[in-house]
């Protein structure tokens, strides 16, 4: 198994904190909110048997610095991921992103056309008009929101808000998201926020570099989008993953893997020229 590195690299975002296993053609990996590189813990090295495979930390997530206050959007996301390959001295890369890094992965391909050869959204959520305006108008407590209080209780609150969509027997993924969101804090919640901000459905159908869908079946959050998200994407292709949940990538990082590797590997490889 190739060996997982960590470091920090500076940007004209900030510094970012990344992972990065394998070599040969670049795969950056972004993660879903309000979690780290640890989301991709297992995959790194599985993919970086074919890949130089990337897993960076979201700009105020994990390790990476944040943006100023007020900045946080999927665009200015975007635009960090692509400062860290344009810093890395990488022109191209192949994105993945799951949830929330689904939303950023659009998000680049659609600006970033020529640094992005090839796209993976898995869990992608789907952000049209109805769901901005059904999130302006509740105004109600996003997931992963937890007013901290002096008797611990807003731990458990936070742990059953992510219990169901997580399986019995794996504890210690709700522990790995614990981690993450309580370093994180407020922007936990934020990170939700940002999505349903998001004009996705005028992204969407820019994208014009080879993408595949992922959809978990037992995600209620991202699953029932799969389709819409697919049709918006002329020539997508669309896999599903039976009884994957939100937590996809560590729940089971092989079943995965294998998924991102069989869409990528008949392609013409982007780490060459001409």
């Amino acid at each position: 198994m190739p060996q997982v590195e960590r470091s920090f690299v500076s940007t004209k975002s900030g510094r970012i904190h990344i992972a990065a296993a394998g070599a040969g053609a670049p795969v950056l990996l972004l993660h879903q909110t309000p979690r780290s590189w640890d989301e991709f813990r297992e995959v790194l090295p599985i993919l970086g048997r074919h890949y130089r495979v990337i897993a960076m930390d979201t700009v105020g997530y994990g390790d990476s610095d944040p943006l100023p206050n007020g900045q946080a959007s999927i665009e200015n996301w975007a635009r960090a991921a692509h400062a860290l390959l344009h810093a890395l001295g990488l022109p191209r890369a192949a994105i993945v992103g799951h949830h929330t890094g689904a939303a950023i992965a659009v998000e680049m391909a659609a600006a970033y056309p020529r640094a992005v050869a090839a796209l993976v959204l898995s869990a992608s959520p789907y952000v049209d008009a109805a769901r901005r305006a059904a999130a302006q108008r509740e105004h109600k407590a996003v997931v992963d929101e937890a007013t901290p209080r002096i008797d611990g209780s807003h731990l458990a609150e936070l742990w059953s808000m992510r219990r169901a969509f997580y399986p019995d027997n794996r504890i210690d993924l709700l522990q790995r998201f614990m981690v993450d969101a309580l370093k994180v804090g407020e922007r936990a919640a934020e990170g939700h926020r940002v999505v349903d901000r998001y004009e996705m459905e005028k992204r969407l159908p820019l994208i014009k570099c080879p993408t595949l869908v992922i959809a978990p079946t037992a995600d209620p959050h991202a699953y029932p989008h799969a389709g819409k998200v697919a049709a918006a994407i002329a020539g997508s292709m669309v896999v599903e993953i039976p009884d994957g949940m939100v937590p996809l990538p560590d729940q089971l990082p092989e079943e995965f893997s294998v998924a991102v590797h069989r869409f990528l590997a008949p392609l013409p490889r982007w780490d060459v020229q001409g």
